[in-house]
């Protein structure tokens, strides 16, 4: 594997990350929002993240990055609150909030920022090898 290949795998994982903070922060602003059917109500959306292997026949050569396959929203049930004398309640008198827990947020929020925190520091510490790698030629 190129040396060079560490900062493509750094980089792929920060822009997982950052999407995935980008995510959790649309979850967080959308939280309390309230709709007046099941169907326009606000889903929490997740990253899928997975793998992808280059040269994985040559094992010396394999590297891996990470890609994003998508974004999907939570199949959960909007939270149905009974609330007759809000301006959105349906005809039943029920006002339908999003399935967003905020605490998994706030722990999504806080993984992600620190998996962006550690490729930081992998691109930090490749640099310092190189560097003092040119040095030793002096």
């Amino acid at each position: 594997m190129s040396s060079l290949n560490i900062f493509d795998i750094a980089g792929s994982g920060m822009n997982a990350q950052q999407l995935r903070l980008n995510l959790v922060a649309s979850n967080m602003a959308n939280a309390n929002s309230v709709s007046s059917s099941q169907g326009s109500v606000y889903k929490s959306r997740q990253p899928v993240f997975g793998a992808e292997l280059k040269n994985v026949i040559d094992a010396e050569n394999a590297a891996s990055k990470v890609e994003v396959l998508g974004v999907v929203e939570s199949a959960a049930p909007a939270v149905m609150e009974y609330a007759p004398n809000h301006p959105m309640a349906d005809k039943d008198g029920y006002i339908f909030k999003p399935n967003v827990n905020t605490i998994e947020e706030m722990a999504n929020m806080m993984s992600a920022s620190r998996s962006y925190q550690n490729n930081i520091e992998v691109l930090n510490t490749a640099k310092q090898m190189m560097l003092q790698t040119l040095k030793m030629g002096q």
